[in-house]
């Protein structure tokens, strides 16, 4: 007993004095076999952003446009994140955009026209998208019906429903100050800092817990060095983030027309926009809350490995029918939390909420980021890497040329290519 115990303390000093280096290996290791996760979509962010500073520094490269890309990707990125849930099955959500637009219709309806208090409506709302996931995926898991048929079905029926509550043409205020300000107001100063020390000191905390834990169940387990390494970048980027979002982004005239950004502000001008907005919030919120299901839950395995393979995990005992079913009622309620955000930067709801290239751009965040379109290969952070990615495009592009035509190919040839990475490394995969 005595030596069992040496040898997992030597192999844990040893992991120590060699952890950075060999984690460095094996994700070396990892990407020559073909894994290579959102490795090119993180590439391709950084090169898109230093193209972009490069050919317009006084428009892209500023502390507005940078928090305004941070807003325009928002609810691309929450719907990317349901996407996710149902590309690890190796499905298919046709109808999420549209299901946006209609949870964000009947929140709308419920507090102008019912008259509720807007936690009511907000709920209301999400449940919406959570009855419609149910119905998508029953008759996907129970009856057997492709999904995407019934997607591409619901996509049409949804956009009926929403000319029914709205109307042809029309629109409905979204009557609500606080979910007026998810999109169009930010935190206070403090308030970014504070966020910025829960992430961080959650992250460490609950990191060091899992190592801790398999060490003294004589695991291998992450170094300390590696461990050091990961929360301190994290607090170097989210503070970062924090520090530039909380500058001074625009400084108006009240009552009369807008003051520079730069330079010293003329008698009369006060900053109005400056700080962490909510959004921002929202998603850090969502990744946390995702990611914690997905990695650390017996749900979340279930789902990599219904997603790896069906079959086998039925036989070892796995509900696939329900998990099948679980994924697509979670990817609705996240498509109805997008339509939140749309109406909020929109201060309304259209029939064309949710519609246009919401959904196409959605999938293309979450494949853009890395989730395979095969399944059981994913993850939540895939959804906010290819959502900014998707967001640098559309940011960017309009400030060169005006063409929107050059925007689409773009966008086009990103997904192609991401899809083209991901058929290479599963061949990789399967070689080795």
């Amino acid at each position: 007993m005595s030596n069992h115990q040496t040898t997992d303390v030597d192999v844990a000093a040893a992991g120590d004095r060699n952890g950075i280096g060999q984690a460095v290996g094996d994700y070396f290791n990892r990407v020559r076999g073909g894994d290579v996760g959102s490795l090119p979509a993180v590439l391709g962010l950084v090169v898109l952003f230093l193209l972009f500073t490069a050919l317009k520094p006084d428009t892209f490269f500023s502390f507005f446009n940078f928090a305004n890309l941070l807003n325009q990707s928002a609810a691309i990125i929450v719907l990317a994140m349901g996407l996710v849930f149902v590309l690890l099955l190796g499905e298919i959500d046709l109808s999420a955009g549209f299901t946006a637009g209609t949870s964000a219709a009947v929140l709308a309806v419920a507090l102008s026209s019912w008259g509720m208090v807007w936690p009511v409506a907000l709920i209301i709302g999400l449940l919406t998208g959570t009855v419609i996931g149910l119905f998508i995926g029953t008759l996907v898991a129970r009856l057997g019906i492709p999904s995407f048929v019934v997607t591409l079905a619901m996509f049409l029926a949804l956009q009926g429903v929403m000319l029914l509550i709205i109307g042809e043409g029309g629109t409905i205020r979204l009557r609500s100050d606080v979910l007026l300000a998810i999109m169009n107001q930010n935190m206070p100063l403090w308030a970014g800092w504070v966020m910025w020390a829960v992430v961080v000191l959650g992250y460490a905390l609950v990191s060091w817990r899992a190592i801790s834990g398999r060490r003294r169940a004589g695991l291998r387990a992450t170094a300390t060095s590696v461990w050091v390494a990961k929360s301190v970048a994290l607090a170097l980027m989210m503070g970062v983030l924090v520090y530039v979002l909380n500058q001074q982004r625009q400084i108006v005239r009240p009552g009369k027309e807008s003051c520079p950004v730069s330079g010293d502000a003329p008698v009369g001008c006060i900053p109005v926009i400056e700080g962490v907005p909510w959004a921002v919030l929202v998603v850090i919120v969502l990744v946390v809350g995702l990611t914690f299901v997905l990695s650390r839950t017996s749900f979340g395995r279930h789902v990599y490995a219904v997603g790896g393979n069906a079959e086998a995990s039925r036989r070892s005992g796995i509900n696939v029918k329900m998990i099948r079913i679980y994924c697509f009622m979670i990817g609705s309620t996240l498509a109805a939390v997008a339509g939140v955000l749309l109406a909020s930067r929109d201060n309304s709801v259209s029939p064309t909420t949710g519609g246009a290239q919401t959904l196409l751009f959605a999938v293309g965040a979450a494949v853009i980021g890395g989730t395979s379109l095969f399944g059981g290969k994913g993850r939540v952070m895939d959804a906010v890497i290819g959502g900014l990615v998707i967001a640098v495009i559309a940011n960017g592009l309009p400030l060169i040329t005006q063409q929107s035509g050059i925007q689409f190919v773009v966008t086009g040839l990103v997904l192609l290519v991401a899809a083209s990475v991901d058929a290479i490394s599963r061949k990789r995969s399967g070689a080795g």
